[in-house]
């Protein structure tokens, strides 16, 4: 999975499968990975101009995570 750099608060990188709908976002806490994400939720993420407020009000309130580092 390609990890895409993310100049925001809290976050790092993001990267997305559309193939098994997987996101996995690294922030400054851990590396997290999100199950049943869509295609758009990812490239709002990528677009957004404040990603790291997308990311808590769209991701990390609405998706349970799994922590993989």
């Amino acid at each position: 999975m390609e990890m895409k750099r993310i100049n925001a608060q809290g976050l790092k990188a993001a990267g997305y499968d559309e193939r098994s709908r997987k996101l996995v976002v690294e922030t400054s806490t851990g590396t997290f990975e999100y199950a049943n994400i869509s295609p758009e939720v990812y490239r709002r993420l990528i677009a957004s101009p404040t990603p790291g407020s997308y990311y808590r009000e769209a991701i990390e309130e609405e998706f349970t995570p799994r922590r993989v580092k």
